[in-house]
């Protein structure tokens, strides 16, 4: 029976499902799988008093006490605790159980904690978002000042867009039983369970997107969320099985940025930062701007085609000298200048590395035009702006550096004004390309995933913006990158005396890499026209 309803997996963890349930899990195997994954994470957060929301039958229970943390059990499900607590007496400890519903949590949890955790696949089990709403928010509150929320799910987005296919053998490490999905809509996944002795149980529950659970975990007030595929920080979009997220409910204080920023976010900063980087950039791209250029033959300088594309981006705004614009992910500033000494417009320039920074401001001074930009930095995850601040957003080539483009276009929508533009370029996955032929750039680039046209359109349409135009571009991406591979192997011997030979090699097959996507049609470019 197909139950589409928060309450039902009390009737669903029925007795002989409770009794055969160490079987489906196989703690040995589980542990083996995870090592001390729950542990480290746990530990490298100084925790020592943890909520388990979701003991089940007591595996993360029995070992988190076992490591020496003050742990207390709870659970919707009666029968789940009565297993834990006789689980946690075989091992030698006796388990603090409370029966709660995570929607009135703290109606009978009467403490604060280090840490929550909620595994296993639990908080799938709620079905409307109202009920995932205040669950979290019930989370959020039984956590001290500066706790976090550790809670996993399967990895619903590979189910759901490429089909049920397991590779891995995380979580559910049972020889004797299976567990497959029996059917998968966008409101529900009906999980069968077949044990050794042809007994058979289901369960039915939400499949949570991973960017959804990310958004629910920022709005209801987490400072940051980070993701792991099968315990791994980097990982392609559909290769794990299961997703762990980690929220952190500290309120980073006004100069304490560097603590919001993204695992992806951290490493494009640290890449733009380094010296190899920053010599490579400012002499091989022309000092000015670091995009993709718009070509009127192949063998066009690199500098020139830059600032072409700077101007057809210009044209398909309105610009003037009222005008703010915010220019994010603006590397050397080389589009800001272009706005404000063109159209006398004002512009923010939002940047990760302060290395591009100073080049930025200093090149600003040096123009005379410091009065119309302003530098700062940060992350385009989390822009330090009040609401409809902006007339027009700007971006090139930045976006596919960030860990969560959901929440960079959320941010970008929000500091826009009632019917401003944006106007952005970026290097994004042909739609419907094959993830597999992407890994040799996502690996380069230390990425897990890119965006695509269908992408962008998709999700600035569920922000509720009136038109998205795009001008498809792809051929170019094949022309700058190859026009960038050989200029380096051209002038290789002059700027090797500033940027390493261990760079300049994996640079040159980074950017074949790009050549070769390009024209093996996996590959996307062009410039997003977007009117609120």
């Amino acid at each position: 029976m197909e139950v589409r309803e928060t309450d039902h997996y009390a009737e669903e963890y029925v007795e002989g499902f409770v009794d055969k349930w160490d079987q489906l899990i196989d703690w040995r195997k589980r542990y083996e799988s995870e090592g001390t994954f729950f542990v480290d994470l746990l530990k490298s957060w100084g925790a020592q008093s943890v909520l388990d929301v979701a003991t089940g039958t007591g595996y993360h229970s029995v070992r988190l006490l076992g490591e020496g943390f003050d742990t207390v059990s709870a659970d919707g499900s009666p029968e789940m605790l009565a297993k834990a607590f006789e689980n946690g007496r075989a091992f030698g400890h006796t388990l603090r159980v409370v029966h709660a519903d995570w929607r009135w949590l703290n109606r009978d949890v009467h403490q604060v904690f280090d840490a929550v955790i909620c595994l296993g696949n639990s908080f799938t089990h709620l079905f409307s978002e109202q009920d995932r709403r205040k669950a979290l928010a019930e989370f959020y509150a039984v956590l001290k000042h500066d706790g976090v929320l550790i809670l996993d799910q399967r990895n619903y987005d590979a189910l759901l867009d490429a089909g049920a296919s397991s590779t891995h053998t995380y979580y559910y490490g049972g020889e004797e039983v299976t567990a497959e999905p029996e059917h998968i809509d966008e409101g529900l996944a009906r999980f069968r369970y077949t044990f050794q002795d042809q007994s058979t149980y289901h369960l039915n529950m939400y499949p949570l997107r991973k960017d959804y659970t990310r958004r629910l975990l920022r709005e209801v007030g987490f400072q940051r969320v980070n993701t792991y595929g099968d315990f791994q920080e980097t990982f392609q979009d559909h290769e794990p099985d299961f997703l762990v997220h980690v929220a952190e409910k500290r309120y980073a204080e006004t100069g304490d940025r560097l603590s919001g920023y993204s695992s992806a976010a951290t490493t494009a900063r640290d890449y733009y930062n380094s010296t190899d980087a920053d010599h490579f950039y400012h002499s091989i791209w022309g000092g000015e701007d670091i995009h993709v250029g718009l070509y009127a033959d192949p063998q066009e300088d690199i500098a020139s085609a830059s600032r072409r594309t700077v101007e057809q981006m210009a044209e398909k705004v309105g610009l003037g000298p009222g005008t703010r614009v915010i220019d994010i992910g603006a590397g050397y500033g080389g589009a800001a200048r272009h706005l404000a000494r063109t159209f006398g417009c004002s512009v923010s320039c939002l940047n990760l590395s302060e290395v591009e920074n100073e080049r930025n401001r200093a090149m600003n001074i040096e123009q005379g035009l410091e009065h119309l930009i302003d530098v700062v930095d940060g992350s385009f995850e989390d822009l330090p702006y009040g609401d409809n601040e902006f007339d027009v957003a700007w971006s090139q080539d930045a976006l596919l550096h960030s860990g969560d483009r959901v929440r960079a276009l959320q941010e970008i929508i929000r500091v826009l004004k009632p019917r401003g533009e944006m106007v952005f370029t970026d290097p994004m996955a042909a739609d419907g390309c094959d993830r597999q032929a992407l890994r040799p750039i996502l690996d380069r680039l230390h990425l897990e995933s890119m965006g695509s046209p269908a992408f962008y359109r998709r999700e600035l349409n569920k922000l509720g913006v009136s038109a998205v135009d795009f001008d498809d571009h792809t051929p170019q991406l094949v022309t700058h990158y190859g026009r960038v591979l050989a200029e380096t192997e051209r002038r290789e011997d002059e700027i090797s005396a500033d940027v390493s030979e261990a760079y300049l090699t994996a640079m040159k097959t980074g950017l074949q890499h790009w050549v070769d996507g390009g024209r093996a049609g996996n590959l996307a470019w062009g410039l997003f026209h977007v009117t609120v």
